[in-house]
């Protein structure tokens, strides 16, 4: 009887636990920055302009927006789960310097923008600023998605979508739900993961240019998710490991293969 007593409040206390899990699970992956930042006090690259867009569900949404000065590409930034738009600027700047169009996207519940971070309303907000900057007389075939960690979920589910360009995926994951399961694993969390992300199962259907770059080192999302991608990926694909670099430290380098990578594309076009 006492076992049969211990194990039921192990068992309830475990149940408690799962049901917390699926709940709260949100709050374990989105980290989002509530404060508003405007651009006029950012230490932001001078050529953003603020770009407001309106979502299908309704939500005013702004981004920072640099047009091309003297390349073709415009490329549109998607970060990941615990940056914003004053944190991620920087990145924007050596594609900025190079003449390229550089749209640094901020998604719902960022930034001080209205809204609550899901996966349905990630893509609802990528696609509205993908529509805003077509409405603005940018071609699809020249917008190249840019998704960092959880953004590169939010660049494949758009490179389904849309005819672009190309697609540049650094440190990517093969889903959402396979690295919950991962992080979790005395819950059955991908079976219970509301947001999925499932790029291992979108990457077939691109047809566009991938690039895809690891850092070597990198702790939260094992390196060979990146491998796994693109042994999925269409040609023409291409994908580098970077050594010494981790999941945060890589911008720099990737700047360097990115733009050559750009630069490739245009010849081809």
């Amino acid at each position: 009887m006492k076992i049969r007593y211990v194990v039921g409040i192990l068992l309830g206390l475990y149940l408690l636990a799962l049901t917390g899990f699926f709940v709260f699970q949100r709050s374990f992956l989105y980290f989002p920055s509530h404060d508003h930042v405007y651009l006029s006090d950012a230490h932001a690259n001078s050529a953003f302009k603020e770009f407001t867009v309106r979502t299908e569900d309704g939500l005013d949404l702004t981004a920072w927006y640099a047009p091309a000065t003297s390349q073709p590409f415009t490329i549109v930034f998607f970060h990941g789960n615990g940056d914003s738009l004053s944190a991620a600027s920087p990145v924007a700047d050596p594609y900025i310097a190079e003449g390229y169009g550089f749209l640094l996207a901020e998604y719902r519940g960022y930034s001080g923008l209205p809204g609550t971070p899901t996966e349905t309303g990630l893509y609802a907000d990528a696609r509205a600023y993908i529509k805003g900057l077509m409405a603005q007389g940018v071609k699809s075939e020249n917008i190249i998605l840019f998704g960092h960690s959880l953004g590169t979920g939010v660049a494949v589910q758009m490179a389904e979508e849309f005819h672009v360009g190309g697609v540049m995926l650094l440190a990517p994951y093969l889903s959402i739900a396979e690295m919950a399961q991962r992080n979790y694993p005395y819950f059955p969390a991908k079976y219970f993961a509301l947001d999925r992300y499932e790029n291992d199962n979108k990457m077939k259907n691109l047809h566009a240019p991938v690039l895809i770059v690891n850092g070597a080192g990198d702790q939260i999302i094992p390196p060979s998710e990146g491998r796994e991608l693109y042994a999925l990926a269409n040609e023409p694909r291409q994908f580098y490991s970077l050594p010494g670099r981790g999941h945060n430290d890589c911008f720099d380098d990737f700047a360097i293969i990115g733009l050559e990578w750009i630069k490739r594309l245009r010849a081809i076009n």
